[in-house]
Protein backbone atom coordinates (compact mmCIF):
# COMPACT_ATOMS: atom_id res chain seq x y z
CA UNK A 1 0.00 0.00 0.00
CA UNK A 2 1.97 3.28 -1.14
CA UNK A 3 0.51 7.26 -0.65
CA UNK A 4 -0.74 8.44 -3.72
CA UNK A 5 2.75 10.91 -4.92
CA UNK A 6 2.70 14.54 -6.38
CA UNK A 7 4.75 15.51 -9.57
CA UNK A 8 6.30 18.94 -8.33
CA UNK A 9 9.18 21.11 -10.20
CA UNK A 10 12.15 22.37 -8.84
CA UNK A 11 12.05 26.40 -8.61
CA UNK A 12 14.99 27.49 -7.04
CA UNK A 13 17.90 26.04 -5.17
CA UNK A 14 19.62 28.22 -2.26
CA UNK A 15 23.33 27.34 -0.58
CA UNK A 16 23.38 28.08 2.74
CA UNK A 17 27.52 27.95 2.52
CA UNK A 18 28.96 24.70 0.76
CA UNK A 19 27.05 21.98 2.61
CA UNK A 20 23.23 22.93 3.01
CA UNK A 21 20.85 23.60 0.42
CA UNK A 22 17.37 24.89 0.25
CA UNK A 23 14.54 23.67 -3.12
CA UNK A 24 11.80 25.35 -3.72
CA UNK A 25 9.53 23.28 -5.68
CA UNK A 26 5.95 23.93 -7.37
CA UNK A 27 3.06 21.89 -8.75
CA UNK A 28 4.44 20.58 -12.19
CA UNK A 29 0.68 21.53 -13.56
CA UNK A 30 1.05 25.23 -11.90
CA UNK A 31 -1.82 23.61 -9.23
CA UNK A 32 -1.83 24.57 -5.56
CA UNK A 33 -0.01 22.21 -3.61
CA UNK A 34 -2.33 19.91 -0.52
CA UNK A 35 -1.96 21.59 2.52
CA UNK A 36 0.27 20.80 5.52
CA UNK A 37 0.85 21.65 9.07
CA UNK A 38 3.59 23.25 10.45
CA UNK A 39 6.44 20.55 11.83
CA UNK A 40 5.44 18.14 8.53
CA UNK A 41 8.00 16.40 6.26
CA UNK A 42 7.65 14.76 2.49
CA UNK A 43 9.48 11.83 1.43
CA UNK A 44 11.70 12.54 -1.70
CA UNK A 45 12.53 10.31 -4.23
CA UNK A 46 15.90 10.60 -5.22
CA UNK A 47 16.55 11.20 -9.11
CA UNK A 48 18.82 7.81 -8.62
CA UNK A 49 16.12 5.20 -8.19
CA UNK A 50 18.96 2.62 -6.43
CA UNK A 51 18.80 5.36 -3.44
CA UNK A 52 15.13 5.29 -2.94
CA UNK A 53 13.65 7.90 -0.75
CA UNK A 54 14.70 10.60 2.21
CA UNK A 55 12.72 12.38 4.33
CA UNK A 56 12.83 15.93 4.36
CA UNK A 57 11.15 18.26 7.13
CA UNK A 58 8.88 21.63 5.14
CA UNK A 59 10.41 24.74 6.30
CA UNK A 60 8.35 26.82 4.34
CA UNK A 61 4.98 28.88 5.31
CA UNK A 62 2.18 26.64 6.21
CA UNK A 63 -0.38 28.69 4.27
CA UNK A 64 1.49 28.98 1.36
CA UNK A 65 0.30 26.46 -1.01
CA UNK A 66 1.76 28.21 -4.07
CA UNK A 67 5.45 25.95 -2.99
CA UNK A 68 7.07 23.65 -0.59
CA UNK A 69 10.58 23.97 0.49
CA UNK A 70 12.71 21.58 1.96
CA UNK A 71 16.66 22.34 3.25
CA UNK A 72 18.96 18.98 2.47
CA UNK A 73 22.69 18.81 4.13
CA UNK A 74 25.25 16.94 2.47
CA UNK A 75 26.44 14.17 4.19
CA UNK A 76 29.95 12.95 2.97
CA UNK A 77 29.88 9.54 4.97
CA UNK A 78 26.20 8.86 4.59
CA UNK A 79 24.13 6.78 1.97
CA UNK A 80 24.41 8.66 -0.95
CA UNK A 81 21.10 10.35 -1.00
CA UNK A 82 22.32 13.87 -0.21
CA UNK A 83 25.12 13.84 -2.46
CA UNK A 84 22.72 12.78 -5.22
CA UNK A 85 19.94 15.45 -4.49
CA UNK A 86 23.41 18.02 -4.40
CA UNK A 87 24.22 16.87 -7.83
CA UNK A 88 20.96 16.23 -9.96
CA UNK A 89 18.26 18.73 -8.29
CA UNK A 90 18.77 21.91 -10.39
CA UNK A 91 15.63 24.31 -11.34
CA UNK A 92 13.10 23.09 -13.93
CA UNK A 93 13.83 18.97 -13.03
CA UNK A 94 10.82 17.22 -12.16
CA UNK A 95 10.84 15.26 -9.25
CA UNK A 96 8.21 12.95 -7.17
CA UNK A 97 7.78 13.32 -4.02
CA UNK A 98 4.82 12.04 -1.38
CA UNK A 99 1.95 14.06 0.65
CA UNK A 100 2.87 15.86 3.56
CA UNK A 101 2.99 14.01 6.43
CA UNK A 102 3.01 15.04 10.17
CA UNK A 103 4.78 13.38 13.23
CA UNK A 104 6.21 16.43 14.86
CA UNK A 105 2.68 18.92 15.39
CA UNK A 106 2.25 21.71 17.38
CA UNK A 107 0.15 21.28 20.55
CA UNK A 108 -2.91 22.89 20.99
CA UNK A 109 -2.87 22.62 24.18
CA UNK A 110 0.71 24.80 25.00
CA UNK A 111 1.08 27.64 26.94
CA UNK A 112 4.33 28.30 25.00
CA UNK A 113 6.76 26.84 23.12
CA UNK A 114 10.08 25.76 23.49
CA UNK A 115 12.08 24.99 20.57
CA UNK A 116 15.69 23.34 20.07
CA UNK A 117 17.58 23.05 16.91
CA UNK A 118 20.78 21.34 16.31
CA UNK A 119 22.09 22.75 12.75
CA UNK A 120 19.92 20.99 9.76
CA UNK A 121 17.60 20.34 12.70
CA UNK A 122 16.31 24.12 12.17
CA UNK A 123 13.84 23.32 9.19
CA UNK A 124 10.76 21.85 11.05
CA UNK A 125 11.30 24.74 12.96
CA UNK A 126 11.31 27.32 10.30
CA UNK A 127 7.18 26.34 10.04
CA UNK A 128 6.94 26.29 12.96
CA UNK A 129 7.76 29.37 13.89
CA UNK A 130 6.09 30.90 11.11
CA UNK A 131 2.40 29.37 12.11
CA UNK A 132 3.58 30.55 16.24
CA UNK A 133 3.57 34.63 14.85
CA UNK A 134 0.37 34.01 12.60
CA UNK A 135 -1.18 33.19 15.69
CA UNK A 136 0.18 35.05 18.29
CA UNK A 137 1.71 32.22 20.14
CA UNK A 138 4.66 32.68 22.90
CA UNK A 139 7.74 30.90 22.01
CA UNK A 140 11.48 30.61 22.02
CA UNK A 141 13.48 29.15 19.44
CA UNK A 142 17.25 28.22 20.44
CA UNK A 143 19.48 27.29 17.33
CA UNK A 144 22.75 25.56 17.58
CA UNK A 145 25.03 26.08 15.16
CA UNK A 146 28.32 25.74 13.90
CA UNK A 147 29.32 28.81 12.72
CA UNK A 148 27.88 31.83 10.92
CA UNK A 149 28.56 30.19 7.54
CA UNK A 150 26.72 27.08 8.63
CA UNK A 151 23.70 28.67 10.11
CA UNK A 152 20.71 27.87 7.50
CA UNK A 153 17.98 30.81 7.14
CA UNK A 154 19.84 33.29 9.64
CA UNK A 155 18.63 36.00 7.33
CA UNK A 156 14.90 34.87 7.74
CA UNK A 157 15.27 35.04 11.44
CA UNK A 158 17.55 37.70 11.91
CA UNK A 159 14.15 39.91 12.75
CA UNK A 160 12.70 37.27 15.26
CA UNK A 161 17.17 37.48 16.93
CA UNK A 162 17.04 41.06 17.58
CA UNK A 163 13.54 40.75 18.95
CA UNK A 164 14.15 38.27 21.58
CA UNK A 165 12.36 35.63 20.21
CA UNK A 166 15.73 33.63 18.92
CA UNK A 167 18.98 32.84 20.46
CA UNK A 168 21.57 31.70 17.68
CA UNK A 169 24.39 29.74 19.76
CA UNK A 170 27.50 29.00 18.00
CA UNK A 171 29.82 26.52 19.51
CA UNK A 172 32.68 26.38 16.62
CA UNK A 173 32.57 22.46 16.78
CA UNK A 174 32.64 21.95 20.37
CA UNK A 175 28.74 21.61 22.44
CA UNK A 176 30.86 22.58 25.22
CA UNK A 177 31.28 26.15 23.76
CA UNK A 178 27.49 26.63 22.83
CA UNK A 179 23.78 26.32 24.35
CA UNK A 180 23.78 25.10 28.42
CA UNK A 181 20.77 22.85 27.93
CA UNK A 182 20.90 21.77 31.41
CA UNK A 183 19.90 25.39 32.23
CA UNK A 184 18.03 26.16 29.80
CA UNK A 185 15.82 22.87 30.37
CA UNK A 186 16.70 23.16 34.15
CA UNK A 187 12.76 23.66 35.23
CA UNK A 188 10.27 22.78 33.05
CA UNK A 189 7.49 25.94 33.55
CA UNK A 190 4.13 24.88 33.71
CA UNK A 191 2.33 24.97 30.13
CA UNK A 192 5.24 24.80 28.37
CA UNK A 193 6.20 22.24 25.57
CA UNK A 194 9.60 21.61 24.55
CA UNK A 195 10.38 20.35 20.74
CA UNK A 196 13.68 19.59 19.59
CA UNK A 197 15.12 18.03 16.48
CA UNK A 198 18.86 17.96 15.34
CA UNK A 199 21.95 15.52 14.78
CA UNK A 200 21.88 12.46 17.01
CA UNK A 201 24.67 13.99 19.45
CA UNK A 202 22.29 16.83 19.78
CA UNK A 203 19.49 14.64 20.16
CA UNK A 204 21.12 12.51 23.01
CA UNK A 205 22.57 15.61 24.47
CA UNK A 206 18.43 17.15 25.03
CA UNK A 207 17.04 14.19 26.07
CA UNK A 208 19.19 13.67 28.69
CA UNK A 209 19.35 17.67 29.76
CA UNK A 210 14.90 17.37 29.40
CA UNK A 211 14.62 13.78 31.00
CA UNK A 212 13.07 15.15 33.62
CA UNK A 213 10.38 17.49 32.09
CA UNK A 214 6.91 16.20 31.95
CA UNK A 215 6.56 13.20 29.39
CA UNK A 216 3.66 14.59 27.50
CA UNK A 217 5.61 18.17 27.07
CA UNK A 218 8.33 16.25 25.42
CA UNK A 219 8.16 15.90 21.21
CA UNK A 220 10.90 15.66 19.41
CA UNK A 221 12.07 14.58 15.54
CA UNK A 222 14.27 12.38 14.96
CA UNK A 223 16.22 12.75 11.24
CA UNK A 224 18.48 9.40 11.91
CA UNK A 225 18.84 6.80 14.44
CA UNK A 226 20.61 7.65 17.46
CA UNK A 227 22.22 4.48 18.13
CA UNK A 228 22.08 0.86 15.94
CA UNK A 229 19.89 -2.11 15.87
CA UNK A 230 19.52 -4.06 19.22
CA UNK A 231 21.46 -7.42 18.13
CA UNK A 232 21.86 -10.59 20.36
CA UNK A 233 23.79 -13.66 19.38
CA UNK A 234 20.55 -14.89 18.13
CA UNK A 235 19.93 -11.60 15.07
CA UNK A 236 17.93 -9.03 16.30
CA UNK A 237 16.04 -10.99 19.78
CA UNK A 238 13.94 -13.45 20.36
CA UNK A 239 11.64 -15.08 17.82
CA UNK A 240 7.84 -14.22 18.52
CA UNK A 241 4.51 -14.81 16.68
CA UNK A 242 2.20 -12.20 14.96
CA UNK A 243 -1.78 -12.53 15.13
CA UNK A 244 -3.54 -11.02 12.10
CA UNK A 245 -6.80 -9.67 14.17
CA UNK A 246 -8.86 -9.12 10.89
CA UNK A 247 -8.16 -13.38 10.05
CA UNK A 248 -6.63 -14.46 12.91
CA UNK A 249 -3.85 -15.40 11.29
CA UNK A 250 -0.80 -16.16 12.74
CA UNK A 251 2.52 -15.78 11.62
CA UNK A 252 6.41 -16.40 13.05
CA UNK A 253 8.65 -13.24 12.91
CA UNK A 254 12.01 -15.25 13.47
CA UNK A 255 15.41 -13.37 15.13
CA UNK A 256 16.71 -12.02 11.85
CA UNK A 257 13.46 -10.65 10.35
CA UNK A 258 11.27 -7.71 10.49
CA UNK A 259 7.93 -7.71 11.45
CA UNK A 260 7.09 -5.97 8.09
CA UNK A 261 9.63 -8.34 5.79
CA UNK A 262 7.17 -11.45 7.37
CA UNK A 263 4.10 -9.38 6.73
CA UNK A 264 5.01 -8.69 3.46
CA UNK A 265 6.26 -12.42 2.81
CA UNK A 266 2.56 -13.33 3.82
CA UNK A 267 0.94 -11.04 1.09
CA UNK A 268 0.00 -7.99 3.74
CA UNK A 269 1.42 -4.88 2.15
CA UNK A 270 2.20 -2.20 4.68
CA UNK A 271 3.02 1.19 3.50
CA UNK A 272 7.08 1.87 4.88
CA UNK A 273 9.72 3.96 3.70
CA UNK A 274 12.73 5.07 5.94
CA UNK A 275 13.03 1.49 7.44
CA UNK A 276 14.93 2.82 10.25
CA UNK A 277 12.40 3.83 12.55
CA UNK A 278 12.41 7.08 12.10
CA UNK A 279 9.92 8.37 9.69
CA UNK A 280 6.90 6.76 11.35
CA UNK A 281 5.42 5.65 7.98
CA UNK A 282 4.95 1.82 8.55
CA UNK A 283 2.92 2.54 12.30
CA UNK A 284 0.44 -0.12 12.59
CA UNK A 285 -2.43 -0.53 15.63
CA UNK A 286 -1.81 -3.59 17.47
CA UNK A 287 -4.23 -4.55 19.96
CA UNK A 288 -2.41 -7.42 22.19
CA UNK A 289 0.73 -8.19 23.28
CA UNK A 290 3.86 -5.89 24.70
CA UNK A 291 5.76 -4.28 21.52
CA UNK A 292 9.76 -4.21 22.08
CA UNK A 293 9.49 -0.23 20.44
CA UNK A 294 13.03 0.40 19.04
CA UNK A 295 11.61 3.50 16.90
CA UNK A 296 12.92 7.29 17.36
CA UNK A 297 9.06 8.40 16.29
CA UNK A 298 6.43 7.60 18.42
CA UNK A 299 5.59 9.42 21.58
CA UNK A 300 5.24 7.81 24.75
CA UNK A 301 1.28 8.03 24.83
CA UNK A 302 1.04 6.59 20.58
CA UNK A 303 3.15 4.24 21.99
CA UNK A 304 0.80 2.51 24.18
CA UNK A 305 -1.35 1.89 20.72
CA UNK A 306 0.87 1.57 17.84
CA UNK A 307 4.30 0.82 16.99
CA UNK A 308 6.70 0.62 14.15
CA UNK A 309 7.04 -2.86 12.30
CA UNK A 310 9.92 -1.94 9.89
CA UNK A 311 12.05 -2.26 13.18
CA UNK A 312 10.58 -2.89 16.62
CA UNK A 313 9.73 -6.46 18.05
CA UNK A 314 7.63 -7.62 20.54
CA UNK A 315 8.49 -8.93 24.35
CA UNK A 316 5.68 -11.32 24.41
CA UNK A 317 5.37 -14.03 22.60
CA UNK A 318 2.23 -13.14 20.43
CA UNK A 319 1.59 -9.54 19.36
CA UNK A 320 -1.60 -9.02 17.90
CA UNK A 321 -1.70 -6.01 14.95
CA UNK A 322 -5.22 -4.40 13.87
CA UNK A 323 -4.80 -5.84 10.50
Amino acid sequence: MTSPTLKVRVQSVTSFGSDIRCYEVTDAQGEDLPEFQAGSHIDVHVPDATLGVRQYSLCSDPRDRNCYRFAVQREINGRGGSKRIFEGLVPGLELTISRPRNNFPLQDTARRHLLLAGGIGVTPMISMVLELQRQGGDFMLHYCARSPERTAFLETLRPLVENGLVAVHWDGGDPSKGLDLRTVLKEPPPGTHLYYCGPPGFMSAVAAASAHWPGESVHREYFAPVSEPKFTDGGFGPPFLVKIASTGRIVEVPSDRSVLSVLRDHGIQIEAQCELGVCGTCRTRYLEGEPDHRDFVLEADEQNREMTVCCSRSKSLLLVLDL
